[in-house]
């Protein structure tokens, strides 16, 4: 007989998916949009306040461009990892004018879209444990991107009674050993508000004075209403500017969303590494985004000034109907096209036989009796909040609300 052998132990079971990649949260944004589509697709009146893009055209000019760009040769070939040269020149310019800091085209590492942006700045600055100051309410992304690059986001909370903007004291009680970026986004999304320049000023002292980085998001620098002023922290702080990356795109300014065109700029250095990683997760961005986006940049703002002026115009109403919800906190947001009202007041309360305790219930509830879809405030930060874009016609805005008003008023 042959000696008896053992059979091999079996191999050991591993995730299929890394724990990395596996842990990061869905967009609840575009999962709360993708939501409203496939319910008007199955014929349901849905009106959706879940999606952060202007719903105007992209300026015929701009279009123009991309479609000759199409027609020409070089555009259909690599080009450098860190965007055309003429965008780059373009992105500079655009930046010396529109928010008065100067760069070097070398200084602008050129993205596919803002969110690349963001994660693309995170991986460059942070190791493994880096804190990263998060004031919230935030954008969704940001603390997933922060984790993706081995950061840990510290969230710093203000409220609707200080207008949603974080204070230098607060940023001085989160800050620890390990903090090393201060995420700071104004206008923002998801609330709309804007720092004013004093308060601009006293955090970035603050942050030069304990060797803080500061990543500023400018997206929405041109969408400012009531005289509010989105005033750049490295211009005000010139000092910050070595330890400063803004992030900016065409996205919002030129109804430019789904053309992915975005940008980082900042120090030399922190540029050519962000650059080295591009050049090995995507190359360039596609090259009739970039030329549309030239345009764009060399154009004047009187499209950006007539869309501004719609999206006041439904501000106004958007707040003004809000308001009127028992139970609901609106402040006047004074940026971008987001209202964040605090629905804490109708927490707890019976509506139509449901009770919601968290705002994620709610907005749960809004969508199946009221057919509206809205973002709860736990895609931002705590619950008790929901985001309502009015990047959406007039109409829709006002019977979307209307619905919200009437299902709202039966809380008891």
């Amino acid at each position: 007989m042959s000696p008896q052998t053992d059979a091999p132990a079996p191999a050991p079971s591993r995730p299929r998916v890394s724990a990395r990649v596996g842990g990061i949260a869905e967009s609840a944004t575009l999962a709360v949009d993708a939501r409203a589509k496939a319910l008007k697709a199955e014929g349901r009146p849905v009106i959706g306040f879940g999606a952060g893009e202007p719903d105007f055209p992209t300026p015929a000019p701009v279009v123009e461009a991309a479609v000759a760009a199409a027609r020409r040769p070089e555009n259909h070939r690599y080009t450098p990892a860190a965007g055309l040269p003429e965008l780059r020149r373009a992105i500079a310019a655009k930046t010396a004018r529109d928010s008065g800091l100067a760069l070097d085209p070398s200084q602008v590492l050129v993205t596919n879209g803002g969110k690349q942006a963001v994660y693309t700045a995170f991986a460059t600055l942070l190791d493994p444990g880096d804190e990263v100051l998060l004031p919230a309410p935030y954008w969704t992304t940001y603390p997933e991107a922060v984790r993706l690059a081995g950061g840990v986001p510290v969230e710093v909370f203000a409220g609707e009674d200080a207008d949603y903007l974080v204070t230098v004291e607060q940023l001085e009680a989160a800050r620890t050993p390990r903090t090393k970026v201060l995420l700071f986004c104004s206008p923002s999304n998801p609330t709309g508000a804007v720092y004013p320049r004093e308060q601009v000023e006293a955090i970035g002292r603050w942050a030069l004075e304990h060797g803080v980085w500061v990543v500023t998001d400018e997206i929405y620098e041109h969408l400012v209403y009531d005289g509010a002023q989105a005033a750049s922290m490295p211009v005000v702080v010139p000092e910050l500017a070595s330890t400063c990356v803004v992030l900016n795109g065409v996205a919002k300014t030129y109804a430019m969303t789904g053309w992915r065109v975005g940008w980082l700029a900042g120090p030399a250095d922190v540029v050519r590494a962000a650059t080295n990683l591009q050049s090995h997760l995507t190359s360039n961005v596609a090259n009739v985004s970039q030329r549309a986006a030239v345009a764009a940049l060399e154009s004047d703002l009187s499209a950006v000034a007539a869309m501004r002026e719609a999206f006041d115009r439904r501000r106004r109403t958007m707040v003004s109907m809000l308001r009127e919800v028992d139970g609901v906190v609106c402040p006047m947001p004074q940026g971008a096209f987001y209202a964040y009202p605090s629905v804490q007041g109708l927490l707890g309360r019976e509506l139509r036989g449901r009770t919601p305790t968290t705002s994620a219930e709610l907005a749960e509830l809004v969508l199946a009796e009221a057919e509206v879809a809205v973002v709860p405030g736990e895609a931002f930060g705590p619950s008790g909040y929901l985001r309502l874009s009015y990047a959406l016609g007039d109409d829709d805005l006002v019977e979307g609300v209307g619905r919200l008003q009437r299902l709202l008023a039966e809380a008891r």
